[in-house]
Formats: C-alpha cells, sequence, structure tokens
C-alpha cells in the first residue's frame, strides 16, 4: 500500500489512461462515421474490440482513476458504449465483488456465476442446460450477454418491486450518457440500432466475459479463488492489465499501466498464493474450455477460513 499511495501522490493524472481514452474515443467515432464504408466482418471484431475496451476503462474508473477528481473521471467514461449498466450501479456491485471472503458466493458476491444449491433445484431442465452451456467459452461468448442483461433487469426490477429507488440517479445518468452514443450513432452516422446492438454492443459485452470467464473459483482457501491470465499484448492492452486478476485484487488502487512491472517482481509469491490457478494466454482458455464446461454451475459447500477484504478503491 505504501508504494501505490507514493505513486498516486507523484502522479496524480495518470496520463497514460487519458491516453487510452482518447484512443477509445477516436476509434470509436472513426469506426461509425465510416461504418458504410467498411465491410460487416471487419466493424464486429473492431467493435466489439473497442466497446470491450471502454468497458476496462470504466473499471479504472471504479478504482479511482485516472485523476484524484470522482466527478473528472466519472464524466471521462460518460458515453456509454455498450449501453446495458448504468456506471454507478457496475461501481457499487464491483466495489461489494471485492469483499475476497465472499468471492463466489452467489449471493453475496454481485460477479458471480455460481447458483446454490437450493436455487438449482428450482430450476427447469431448459435453465440448468443454459447455466451448463453458459460454463463453456462457447455459451460465456455467445449467450452470456444475454444471460447477464437479464440478471440486471431481473434484480433492478426486483428493487423496484421493493420500493427501493436508490438507482434512479444512475439510471437516468446512464440514459443520458446512452442518448449521446445513440443519437450519434444512428442520427449522425446513420448506423441502424439493431446493427449497433448487434456489431458492437453484443459483441463489446461478449469480449468483456472473456475475460471474466476464469476470473474466479469456488476454493475453500480465498487466495486461491482469482486467476491469473498470462495474455499477450493486445488482449493486455484490451483489459488493461486485469487479466493479472489476482494481482489486481491484492492492489485494486494499482493503475493499469503499473501491474505488468509489479507482476514481475511478485509472480512468484502470487502464484504461490493462488495455488498456480494460471493461464499461459487465452488461447489456452480456448483450447481447453470452448466446448467443455470449466465447473459445474452449483456453487460448492466452501468457506472463508480468513476474511479479507480489499480497499474500496
Amino acid at each position: 500500500m505504501r508504494s501505490q499511495r507514493r505513486t498516486q501522490s507523484t502522479t496524480p493524472i495518470e496520463w497514460p489512461t487519458l491516453a487510452v481514452a482518447v484512443a477509445i474515443y477516436a476509434a470509436f467515432g472513426l469506426l461509425t462515421w465510416h461504418y458504410h464504408d467498411l465491410p460487416w466482418w471487419l466493424i464486429l471484431p473492431l467493435g466489439g474490440f473497442v466497446v470491450a475496451w471502454h468497458g476496462s476503462l470504466q473499471h479504472e474508473v471504479v478504482h479511482g482513476h485516472p485523476t484524484p477528481w470522482a466527478k473528472v473521471n466519472e464524466a471521462l467514461i460518460f458515453p456509454s458504449l455498450w449501453l446495458w449498466m448504468p456506471f454507478r450501479v457496475y461501481r457499487e456491485s464491483h466495489l461489494r465483488h471485492h469483499t475476497d471472503a465472499t468471492l463466489t458466493d452467489p449471493i453475496e458476491d454481485p460477479e458471480s456465476f455460481y447458483v446454490t444449491a437450493e436455487q438449482w433445484d428450482r430450476l427447469g431442465p431448459l435453465r440448468r442446460r443454459a447455466l451448463w452451456i453458459t460454463n463453456t467459452l462457447t455459451g460465456r461468448l455467445l449467450l452470456g450477454p444475454t444471460h447477464t442483461v437479464w440478471r440486471l433487469v431481473a434484480a433492478e426490477t426486483a428493487r423496484l418491486v421493493r420500493g427501493d429507488t436508490g438507482h434512479a440517479t444512475a439510471w437516468l445518468l446512464h440514459l443520458a450518457g446512452s442518448v449521446v452514443v445513440l443519437v450519434w450513432v444512428i442520427q449522425v452516422c446513420a448506423v441502424p440500432a439493431l446493427e449497433y446492438l448487434a456489431l458492437f454492443a453484443y459483441p463489446g459485452l461478449s469480449l468483456t466475459l472473456l475475460r471474466s470467464f476464469l476470473e474466479h473459483q469456488a476454493r475453500e482457501d480465498v487466495g486461491q479463488r482469482t486467476v491469473i491470465v498470462e495474455a499477450g499484448p493486445v488482449m493486455s492492452l484490451l483489459f488493461l492489465n486485469n487479466n493479472l486478476h489476482a494481482l489486481h485484487h491484492a492492489e485494486p488502487r494499482t493503475p493499469w499501466f503499473a501491474l505488468p512491472a509489479r507482476y514481475r517482481r511478485r509472480r512468484e509469491a502470487l502464484l504461490a498464493d493462488n495455488g498456480h490457478y494460471l493461464m499461459r494466454g487465452y488461447g489456452e482458455v480456448l483450447a481447453r474450455f470452448l466446448l467443455w464446461p470449466k465447473e459445474p454451475p452449483v456453487h460448492p459447500d466452501v468457506s472463508a477460513p480468513q476474511p479479507r477484504t480489499v480497499p474500496s478503491r
């Protein structure tokens, strides 16, 4: 923590992150402006990449980057390129997720893909099959975005039914940010809304789910719940080094561009702590889990012997 404070005090504005923001919006503007000049098979990977990259930028902002001013940081990611989740809802749920003692718990961890045994018993055969399918990489990439959006809609609807309007401001801001994007996309660039969803928003969320596919596993030892993926430069840039996920959970306030050097210094200790839960790139993830479930959907009965939490920012 001392080294992180030193970094923040000497670099109050993180210029590499601002450069990434400029690159994201420039790439998005060029892709949408020249949409009708490009083939769909080129727009699909590039559009998905840019939207997922913007999601990685949001993750940096959740953890207090790239400036000391929270409102400036939030303004930086105000346009909602992937349209589906309000930033403030994401920030709230993601900081809850950083309570390491409850990682993977389907009740306490809002980013868990597990279900409890009781939930499983209530599911019909089709929904059980769907959960098995989404535990394959193909299923997660193709069906995961629909599953993720549905979970958000169900959770937010349940809030409203309970009379909880605490997320109203978050949704209003999200609506405004989505309108900005859609006015540019539909009115200015004449990109049909459904084509934007199919070629930008959906694959962007799908790529994000590629990153999170193996991020956490249910284990009794808290330290063994979080993965390291030693990705190449393109995927590391796309995810802003969040593929070094065990390190991110250990040092959530370290900016993305400082993580590789930190990882090189701490690699052996991190891998010892996480039980060598390691993937040597997303090629390995693809080869091992493209058509095979990574694990059963039902959360095993594990306990957290030494609850550990990380700073909220």
